[in-house]
């Protein structure tokens, strides 16, 4: 079956596809994209398609093995760990820079982002929430006057998309952002930029702590889903134990 791109770029429209795939979890964990089949299916030649697999590489989300080609990356604690240390020394540094020169067309924008990511947590959905996540930051730091931090961090932001949807899988997790979120905007519209900085590296680092539950548990299940369970049969007696055949009387 052929897949209809957009009027757009082709290794770009073929990106946005592939991307959403794997962060809806079409494409597990260890799941090798061929180019080859991927071609096939959107209707255009190896060149575009492998273009979006490098873009992906470059996401994390995919990875570029010898003889095997593109296989589908899995979460991993030390990934999880570099990009949310570099977060949390990046994001409320350009918060605080950000702050003093927020306008109202600004807090529209943030206002509007955050309405946005609260409709989706009423309506229970999580596809998109990575998405209007990294609108809500990105929007806090539009003001900022660092623009090598503001590129770096929404690289950030896309990469660790796939983590933001593992973490907001529960009800609770999604009500918590919206809380937090909201705290945010109170205070920046306080203009109080070092309790905005304090009150956003905690919420990155909750982000960071429930990620690593979530990790850990789906470990704890892998393993023992893998783990054989061993079935004792004939085994023998310990010497003494009173469990031994018992002997015929003649």
């Amino acid at each position: 079956m052929r897949i209809s791109l957009p009027h757009r770029t082709l290794s770009a429209a073929i990106t946005d596809r592939l991307r959403s795939a794997i962060l809806d979890g079409e494409h597990a964990a260890g799941a090798q994209l061929r180019q080859d089949v991927l071609a096939e299916a959107f209707g255009v030649s190896r060149i575009p398609v492998r273009e979006a697999l490098f873009q992906l590489e470059a996401e994390g989300l995919v990875q570029m093995v010898p003889h095997k080609g593109a296989l589908v990356t899995g979460l991993s604690k030390e990934e999880v760990d570099d990009v949310f240390d570099l977060r949390v020394m990046l994001e409320p540094r350009l918060l605080r820079d950000a702050i003093p020169r927020l306008t109202d067309a600004d807090f529209l924008r943030i206002e509007g982002a955050q309405r946005a990511f609260e409709a989706m947590v009423a309506s229970g959905g999580i596809a998109g929430s990575g998405t209007l996540n990294a609108e809500f930051h990105m929007a806090l730091y539009a003001a900022a006057r660092l623009p090598k931090s503001v590129s770096i961090v929404a690289g950030l932001l896309q990469t660790s998309e796939r983590y933001t949807r593992l973490q907001l899988s529960s009800s609770r997790a999604f009500a918590k952002a919206a809380r937090e979120h909201r705290e945010l905007l109170a205070a920046c519209r306080a203009g109080d930029a070092r309790s905005a900085g304090d009150l956003l590296a905690a919420h990155i680092e909750g982000v960071r702590a429930d990620l690593a539950a979530v990790l850990r548990r789906t470990s704890g299940i892998a393993a023992a889903v893998e783990r054989p369970v061993a079935i004792r049969t004939h085994e023998k007696p310990a010497p003494g134990s009173g469990h031994g055949p018992r002997s015929r009387r003649s």
